[in-house]
């Protein structure tokens, strides 16, 4: 074993000190000839990072369009929608939100649906509303996380295929396998190594940028809200109106009065009376 090592060792300082003579003859082998050096299933890996590289630049362009302020919070919105609040328009505020679609618009009309039930439902489907629109800006962007993941085990699946076949290439030689002969083991190894690390590190980085724009935006977007469904709280007549709905959502109901139960009459005496 360890002489098997030895002469793998050895065959890899010949490999280099090989290339460091050949470089100032041949100025390096092209781009083109380095990625597809590692055989078939160097091929076939390189072509699943290039996929997997597609599929990132598009999410990463996707979510450049879509988390724009303009999309999540367009301006005057809120603004708009609190002054018609304040004069008491609420189908001018319904009108508001409907005619500008964005995440604040269908949040503000969530908060209004529940307008006539307290501030405390208007709260409450301001949070879920809130809570289903952030998860489905995240549902995409989760995706750039699973990209990140995969490309370095991709890129790890081709490490280890080519180190494989680079012992096999010493094995079936006996040991006496040259730099040639490990060279596409070796290239296969390094080179689909390096896709993946190249794949993952932008992925990362893009979904990791990505997210905090979310939050940023989400954090913003209830901030504003709060802000425009303020006259809603302060409105009179919303405390009563809750009051009375949870009355009458379960009347009570009187109890019986209890009655206290007659003693059994006595029965008649059919005895004849006694002789004197």
């Amino acid at each position: 074993m360890n002489r098997g090592l030895g002469l793998f060792w050895q065959s890899l300082m010949g490999l280099a000190q090989a290339t460091s003579d050949a470089a100032p003859d041949d100025d390096g082998a092209g781009l083109f000839e380095i990625v597809f050096s590692g055989g078939w299933i160097g091929l076939i890996i390189i072509l699943v990072l290039f996929c997997l590289s597609v599929a990132a630049a598009y999410l990463v362009f996707d979510q450049f369009m879509t988390l724009r302020r303009a999309e999540i919070l367009p301006p005057s919105v809120a603004d708009s929608v609190r002054q018609s609040l304040l004069t008491g328009r609420l189908a001018d505020a319904d009108a508001v939100c409907r005619r500008t679609p964005s995440v604040i618009s269908v949040v503000l009309l969530a908060g209004l649906a529940e307008r006539e039930f307290g501030w405390s439902e208007v709260e409450k489907a301001v949070e879920d509303t809130l809570a289903q629109q952030s998860a489905r800006l995240m549902r995409r962007i989760e995706y750039l996380s699973v990209i990140g993941n995969i490309a370095p085990m991709v890129g790890l699946l081709g490490t280890v295929t080519g180190m494989i076949f680079a012992f096999q290439q010493v094995a079936t030689t006996r040991g006496a396998a040259g730099a040639g002969d490990l060279a596409e083991g070796i290239y296969q190894a390094l080179v689909t190594t390096v896709g993946g690390l190249v794949v993952a590190i932008p992925s990362l980085a893009a979904y990791a940028i990505c997210r905090n724009r979310v939050d940023s935006l989400i954090a913003e977007v209830a901030q504003q809200t709060v802000h425009a469904l303020t006259p809603i709280k302060r409105r009179p007549g919303t405390s009563q109106r809750t009051a009375t709905r949870k009355s009458t959502a379960s009347p009570a109901s009187s109890a019986p009065a209890s009655s206290t139960p007659r003693p059994p009459a006595a029965a008649p005496d059919d005895r004849p009376p006694k002789r004197t």
